[in-house]
């Protein structure tokens, strides 16, 4: 029996072809340049060098590993946030400029989707400055 698939032995993407510590070396290498693209971003370098403060004073205020893995991961979270957003806003934008309904909602949402990590991160570092000084 024979499959309808066509086989073809091109790659599209020669990317896809590595495998093993090949592949991991690479895609850290793309990760790093996620980053740098990220820090081009006023939102996310504003929020990195926040982090940079923040993540050292998790391991100080939380008591126990559990508060500090919360305080310290919610301030990640809201960098990986706030990296996704500026994922779906780059994708619209390669789009094109014109105004759409759809774009608007992708883009509202990502923005809405910061708040709430932000609002996350404030209530969890509110809570435990709350327990540690009173």
């Amino acid at each position: 029996m024979s499959s309808n698939k066509p086989q073809t032995t091109d790659i599209v993407n020669p990317q896809k072809a590595r495998t093993g510590l090949n592949r991991i070396l690479h895609a850290g290498g793309y990760s790093m340049q996620g980053l740098r693209a990220g820090w081009g971003e006023t939102a996310f370098r504003q929020e990195a060098i926040l982090a940079m403060g923040l993540v050292p004073l998790a391991f100080w205020l939380g008591q126990n590993w559990v508060e500090t893995a919360l305080l310290a991961g919610t301030i990640l979270l809201v960098m990986i946030v706030e990296l996704l957003n500026t994922c779906v806003e780059s994708a619209i934008d390669r789009i094109g400029p014109e105004w759409h309904d759809l774009s608007k909602r992708a883009k509202d949402m990502g923005s809405a989707a910061v708040l709430l990590s932000l609002l996350l991160c404030a209530g969890v570092w509110m809570a435990a400055l709350w327990q540690r000084l009173s």
